[in-house]
């Protein structure tokens, strides 16, 4: 409890910032609609939560951490390869509620979130600078769209980034 009361008494610029949620996955969907926005095989489904703060630091950082995270077994069966290593793939999803703060009452707050017309950019910064560093294929949601995400998980292995 004194965690949270010591994060929240913080000035702003001192809370976490850009947030993913990766999970390994065998396979992974996202529709919106009815219509497939993406699909991949065996490789990483990205959620990504972008908080007011972010920029092209927390952009570059996580999507180099992203590509080069270590998280695919090797011969050994240790978790020693990276999604490039392993050739698969990744999914992109835009996901705000990753900023939802249940501390006080009962309903999330997501006042850290960054207002849509700027997490958009950074979301499609994101996309494109993980094309960039990952020799795989990327596919991704909808930014803002409501979506229905399937998967299965691979493991399962569910990493938090927060930077």
């Amino acid at each position: 409890m004194a965690f949270c009361f010591l994060h929240l008494a913080l000035p702003p610029q001192y809370h976490w910032k850009m947030r993913v949620l990766i999970q390994r996955v065998k396979r992974a969907s996202v529709r919106s609609g009815g219509a497939l926005l993406g699909r991949i095989g065996r490789g990483l489904l990205v959620f990504v939560g972008i908080a007011e703060a972010d920029g092209p630091d927390q952009v570059r950082w996580m999507c180099e951490k992203i590509v080069k995270l270590r998280i695919f077994e090797d011969e050994s069966g240790k978790m020693n390869r990276s999604v490039a290593d392993a050739v698969g793939e990744i999914l992109v999803v835009s996901q705000f509620t990753l900023y939802g703060d249940a501390s006080r009452g009962n309903r999330p707050s997501f006042t850290e979130a960054a207002r849509p017309e700027k997490a958009e950019g950074i979301y499609e910064e994101t996309v494109r600078l993980l094309s960039e560093l990952a020799p795989i294929p990327v596919a991704t949601g909808s930014f803002g769209a409501e979506m229905e995400v399937e998967l299965v998980n691979d493991g399962p292995v569910t990493i938090l980034l927060q930077r």
